[in-house]
């Protein structure tokens, strides 16, 4: 079933953004928010842009993880802010733990709780309790492509938001273990794609793709959801 985003989000895309990223000629002023919002009704590139940051695991059939459960839903949010006349965003590392994404960098977000209206509201609810950011207020931009993140059996819309102030972060410390400030600009600089060889669950070996973002490794279902923000920005800028 298509995914339609609320009325409410179309009004809020009116809005400026002031600033520029100087180092890509990157303008975020309200004709580009304007864009970025009418690019985002549009059809989305989909699998084809998350697909190219996707890890390979060499056609190992047996590395595949088979559930039984249905995938359950889950948002994660790409929270832009400007700062020093950049366009940024958060992104969380997690505490490392015995499970699938123990360790890793992602977007602030988390699973579709009962009380939540809509997978939107899910992303905007996560994210404050997870960083501690008063999005009461933020503009919601739009939506992109949801993705299976198959490791954990989850299906995740990366919803897309702006808010008008410098955050000031304050973790949850069991849910988050630091924040580290992304730049926007940084996505669109080929320098900044990178691949690795990882082991994971301690002996398959796979290629990763991944965003080289404060010298902090950004793969998997992160790097794929950026990846298709990257490429609409590609687009109309």
């Amino acid at each position: 079933m298509p995914i339609v985003v609320p009325e409410f989000c179309v009004t809020w895309c009116n809005i400026v953004i002031g600033g520029y990223i100087c180092t890509m000629s990157f303008n975020a002023d309200r004709n580009f928010i304007d864009k970025l919002s009418q690019r985002l009704k549009d059809p989305l590139p989909g699998k084809e842009a998350q697909y190219v940051m996707a890890a390979s695991h060499r056609g190992r059939k047996d590395f595949l993880l088979k559930f039984e459960e249905v995938p359950r839903e889950s948002s994660v949010l790409i929270l832009l802010y400007k700062k020093d006349d950049n366009l940024f965003f958060p992104l969380i590392q997690r505490p490392r733990y015995n499970g699938v994404h123990g360790g890793q960098i992602g977007l602030p977000g988390g699973k579709v709780e009962e009380d939540d209206k809509d997978r939107i509201e899910t992303a905007l609810r996560e994210t404050q309790e997870e960083i501690g950011v008063d999005v009461s207020h933020a503009q919601v931009i739009g939506i992109l492509s949801e993705l299976h993140v198959q490791a954990s059996n989850f299906n995740v819309l990366p919803v897309v938001a702006y808010i008008d102030f410098e955050p000031r972060y304050v973790p949850e410390p069991e849910e988050v273990s630091h924040v580290i400030e992304g730049r926007v600009s940084d996505l669109l600089d080929d320098h900044k794609r990178k691949e690795k060889e990882l082991v994971v669950r301690n002996k398959y070996k796979i290629q990763a793709p991944y965003f080289d973002i404060n010298h902090e490794m950004v793969w998997g279902a992160t790097a794929m959801i950026l990846n298709e923000f990257t490429t609409i920005i590609k687009e109309i800028k």
